[in-house]
C-alpha cells in the first residue's frame, strides 16, 4: 500500500493494497508464521470477495446496515495482520515485510472502495452520518500502521539493504514509496511530535469531511429561488420546467428554482436575457457557502489551514505546499509557482483585451452598463457567435448523450487500442441510471468491467470524476472495475438526451481516466493504473479529449438526433476557430484557482494561526487574489474559497495541487502535437502512448516516462499556443474538468 496515504480519510480505498513478492505464494505470504484462525472473523456482505464478474460490488445485497460493522471488521483485521508483521521472528525481508504491508488491509479495502463511490454519487443522510463517524476512526487506523514505531523499524531495516537486493522495478519503486511515506507520515519524528501528528489528521478527517458535506448542501439544498416565469426569459420550456418541479420539489409551489453548480459561473447565465436575474443568479453562487445563508465553511477553512500549517512546521518545512508537493513531478512550489506566473501577464492582458470588447457589444445593443461577471458570458457567447457565426445550442442536437459514448468515446479507443464493448443489464448498479459495459482487448480477451453514470442528482456531489470498484493486481489476478461519473442535466421524460460540446468533452476526458485504468499492468495494486501523482493523473484524460473532434470519430458520433446528419465540417471549423476566444476567462478562473489554492498552501504556521475569523479568511482570500495581477472582479475564479472542494473537502486532497489540471495541460498539449506529427488516430500510435504510458502505472519516474513517449522533455509552448496566449495554430478547450480526488480517483 502506499503507506503515507494511509494517514488520509479519503485514502481510506487505499487501506486494501494486496501483494506479493513475484512467483511467491499468496497464501502464505502477508501472514508469516501466523494462522487464519488468529484474525478476527468476518462477517457480512464484505467478508469475502465478491462472486459476480470481475468481482463487481453486488448492490443488490448491500445495504446501508452493512457498512459500519464492516469498516470495524476491516480496520480489526488489518491491525491483527500489521502485528503479525511486527511478531515475525525472522529478519525483516520484502517478502515479509514490505509485501505483507502491501498485502493487508483486504476486507477494509473491499468496503471502502464501495462505501466512497456511493457517498460520492448517491448519498443519503445515513451515510452521510456514518460518513461523519467513520472518518476520523479511518484516519485514526492509518496513522496507526504509519506511525507505528515498530512496524517502520522492520521497513526501515529492508529499506537500508536495498542494495543488496535483487529487485525488479517494481519492487523497487513500491519499497521507496513504503519507505518515503511512512517518512513523510512521522515517523522519523519524536514521540511527542508523532501523537501531535495524529491528533492533527484525525481532527483534519472530521473537519474537512464536514467542509464537503456544508459545500454540498449549500450547492444541493439552497437552490435559486425566482418568483416569475418573466425572470427566466430566454430559458428553453424544458429548463423552465425542470425549475417549476424543482421549485415545487423544495416546497415554493408556483414558483421556479435553479440548482447551483460546483463552479462559480453557472450554465444558464448566457441564456437569461433579463440581466437582474442573472445577476441574482450569480451573486448566490459566488457567496454561497459564505455566511449569507445559515451555511459558512469559513470557520472549517481557517482551522483547516491553521491545522495543515502547523502539520508541515512539525516536518520542519516553511508551509504545506513544501510538506505536501514531496511526492509530486513537479516537487517544490517555487516549479508550479514559476510555471503558472509565466503565464500571468499575457493572460492579464487578454482579460482587459476581451472585457473591452464585451463592453462594445453591450453599447452596440444599447446596454448603459459594463461588464461584469453575470453578463460576461452571455456577452461573450454573442460576440463569439457573430465573429465565428456559433450557434452551440445548434451543435448539440449533434450530440445525443448514448451516441457520443459509444460512437464517439468507444470509437476512438477501438481505434487507438483495438478495444471493443458489449452492453450488459445483468449487473445490480447503486442507482437505476448507470449503465454496465464489458471491455474487450485488442485480443478479444476481458479486459475490465465499466459503470458510467452520467445525470446531475441532489444526492451526488458536483463534479465529474473516476475511481475503480476494483484495482487491477497481477498477484490478485484481477481486473479492473472502473466508473465514470458525470453531472449532466438530465433531459425531460420522453425528451431526447442532448448535451453540450462541454459535456462531449468530459465525457472523452473521464473515459481518458477509465483507460488509464483499464490499461494498468502492475503486480502491486498501489502502483496500478490510476495511482500516480497529483500533477501526473490528469495527463492522460486530457489527452484523450482530442479525440473529441478529430474528424474521423467526430464524423462517427456527431449525427443530427432527428434527420441523422452528420455535422457539417464547417461548424466543426468555427468550433475550432472560436476556441482561442474567451480564453481571458474561460482560462483566467482556472489560473486564479490554481494560484489561490497556492496562496492558502503558502501560509506559515504563524500566518494560518492569524486567520482566525471569518471576515479574516474573506479578507485572505481578496489580498491574494488582488497580487495576482488579473482581473478578479471580472474573472472571479473558478472556485472561491468556500466551496472549493478539491483543496478543503479532504485533509491533503488536491491543496497545494490544483495547479496539476495546467501541469498536466502543458503534457497533454505536447503529446497532441506528438500524435498528430505521427500520423493521428493510427493503431501504432495507440499502442506506443499505451506502452510508455497509460500501462506503466506508479512504477518510474514520470519525466522519464514522459520521455519514453515523447522522446524528449516536456514543452509549455503547445499549451500556450492552444490557449491563444502565445502565436500558433493550436486549438484550446473550454474548461477543465471538476471534482474532487478521493482514493483512486481522478477527474
Amino acid at each position: 500500500m502506499k503507506a503515507q496515504i494511509l494517514a488520509t480519510v479519503a485514502s481510506a480505498a487505499l487501506l486494501a493494497g494486496c501483494s506479493a513478492a513475484y512467483g511467491e505464494d499468496l497464501d502464505t505470504i502477508g501472514q508469516p508464521d501466523m494462522a487464519a484462525a488468529d484474525l478476527p472473523e468476518a462477517t457480512g456482505y464484505f467478508a469475502a470477495d465478491s462472486t459476480l464478474p470481475f468481482q463487481t460490488p453486488d448492490f443488490s445485497k448491500i445495504s446501508e446496515d452493512d457498512y459500519l460493522p464492516a469498516f470495524e471488521q476491516g480496520m480489526a483485521i488489518q491491525k491483527a495482520e500489521i502485528q503479525a508483521i511486527i511478531d515475525n521472528p525472522a529478519p525483516p525481508t520484502m517478502s515479509n515485510t514490505i509485501v505483507a504491508l502491501e498485502k493487508s488491509g483486504r476486507m477494509l479495502g473491499r468496503v471502502a472502495r464501495v462505501f466512497f463511490a456511493v457517498t460520492g454519487s448517491n448519498t443519503t443522510d445515513r451515510l452521510d452520518e456514518i460518513n461523519t463517524e467513520i472518518s476520523p476512526k479511518l484516519t485514526a487506523h492509518g496513522d496507526s500502521i504509519t506511525l507505528n514505531p515498530e512496524l517502520f523499524a522492520r521497513v526501515k531495516a529492508v529499506y537500508d539493504n536495498r542494495a543488496a537486493m535483487a529487485m525488479t522495478r517494481e519492487d523497487a519503486r513500491l519499497l521507496e514509496e513504503t519507505y518515503q511515506g511512512m517518512v513523510h507520515a512521522g515517523a522519523l519524528l519524536t514521540e511527542a511530535e508523532r501523537e501531535r501528528v495524529k491528533q492533527i489528521n484525525s481532527e483534519l478527517s472530521e473537519i474537512t469531511t464536514e467542509f464537503g458535506q456544508q459545500a454540498r448542501a449549500a450547492m444541493a439544498d439552497q437552490p435559486v429561488i425566482f418568483d416569475t416565469r418573466a425572470e427566466l426569459a430566454g430559458l428553453t420550456d424544458s429548463d423552465i420546467k425542470a425549475a417549476a418541479d424543482l421549485a415545487a420539489e423544495k416546497g415554493y409551489a408556483g414558483k421556479y428554482a435553479i440548482a447551483l453548480q460546483n463552479t462559480t459561473q453557472q450554465p444558464l447565465l448566457p441564456t437569461m436575457t433579463n440581466r437582474a436575474a442573472r445577476e441574482k443568479l450569480f451573486k448566490a453562487s459566488y457567496n454561497r457557502a459564505n455566511g449569507t445563508t445559515a451555511i459558512d465553511t469559513r470557520p472549517l477553512v481557517a482551522r483547516i489551514a491553521e491545522l495543515r500549517a502547523e502539520k508541515a512546521a512539525l516536518f520542519g518545512e516553511a508551509d504545506w505546499a513544501s510538506y505536501a508537493m514531496w511526492d509530486r513531478m513537479a516537487e517544490k512550489p517555487a516549479t508550479a509557482l514559476g510555471f503558472m506566473e509565466r503565464m500571468v501577464p499575457a493572460l492579464a492582458n487578454t482579460q482587459r483585451r476581451e472585457a473591452a470588447m464585451l463592453n462594445e457589444a453591450i453599447a452596440a445593443e444599447g446596454g448603459d452598463f459594463e461588464v461584469q461577471p453575470w453578463d460576461w458570458y452571455r456577452y461573450a457567447n454573442k460576440v463569439k457567435a457573430e465573429r465565428y457565426d456559433l450557434d452551440e445550442d445548434a451543435m448539440a442536437e449533434y450530440f445525443q448523450l448514448d451516441t457520443v459514448l459509444e460512437d464517439g468515446v468507444f470509437y476512438a479507443a477501438e481505434k487507438l487500442y483495438g478495444l471493443t464493448f458489449q452492453k450488459r443489464s445483468d449487473l445490480p448498479v447503486y442507482h437505476p441510471d448507470v449503465t454496465t459495459y464489458t471491455v474487450f482487448d485488442r485480443d478479444g480477451s476481458e479486459l475490465g468491467l465499466f459503470y458510467f453514470d452520467p445525470f446531475q442528482r441532489e444526492s451526488k456531489r458536483g463534479g465529474a470524476w473516476m475511481s475503480n470498484f476494483v484495482d487491477q493486481s497481477d498477484l490478485w489476478g484481477t481486473k479492473p472495475v472502473i466508473y465514470n461519473v458525470l453531472n449532466i442535466p438530465k433531459a425531460p421524460e420522453g425528451e431526447v438526451q442532448l448535451v453540450s460540446f462541454d459535456n462531449v468533452n468530459t465525457l472523452f476526458h473521464e473515459f481518458g481516466h477509465a483507460l488509464h485504468g483499464f490499461f494498468a499492468d502492475q503486480r502491486y495494486e498501489s502502483l496500478s493504473g490510476t495511482a500516480v501523482a497529483r500533477d501526473f493523473v490528469e495527463y492522460p484524460s486530457q489527452v484523450n479529449e482530442m479525440w473529441a473532434t478529430y474528424p474521423e470519430v467526430l464524423s462517427n458520433y456527431a449525427k443530427h438526433y432527428r434527420t441523422g446528419e452528420t455535422i457539417p465540417a464547417e461548424m466543426i471549423e468555427k468550433l475550432e476557430a472560436a476556441s482561442k476566444f474567451n480564453q481571458g476567462y474561460d482560462f483566467g478562473e482556472v489560473v486564479e484557482a490554481a494560484l489561490l489554492d497556492m496562496k492558502w498552501a503558502a501560509l506559515s504556521q504563524a500566518e494560518a494561526a492569524a486567520i482566525d475569523t471569518p471576515e479574516k479568511v474573506t479578507a485572505f482570500e481578496r489580498k491574494s487574489l488582488e497580487e495576482l495581477g488579473l482581473e478578479i472582479d471580472l474573472v472571479p475564479p473558478r472556485y472561491r474559497t468556500t466551496y472549493f472542494n478539491h483543496i478543503f473537502s479532504s485533509p491533503s486532497g488536491y491543496s497545494a495541487g490544483y495547479y496539476s489540471y495546467l501541469w498536466t495541460e502543458m503534457l497533454d498539449r505536447d503529446s497532441r502535437k506528438w500524435f498528430m506529427d505521427n500520423g493521428g488516430l493510427t493503431r501504432a500510435n495507440g499502442d506506443h502512448y499505451r506502452k510508455t504510458v497509460l500501462s506503466t502505472g506508479g512504477t518510474m519516474d514520470y519525466f522519464e516516462m514522459f520521455r519514453n513517449f515523447a522522446g524528449r522533455e516536456p514543452d509549455v509552448t503547445p499549451m500556450l499556443e492552444a490557449r491563444g496566449l502565445i502565436a500558433g495554430d493550436e486549438a484550446a478547450d473550454s474548461e477543465a474538468s471538476d471534482g474532487k480526488l478521493p482514493p483512486r480517483t481522478v477527474n
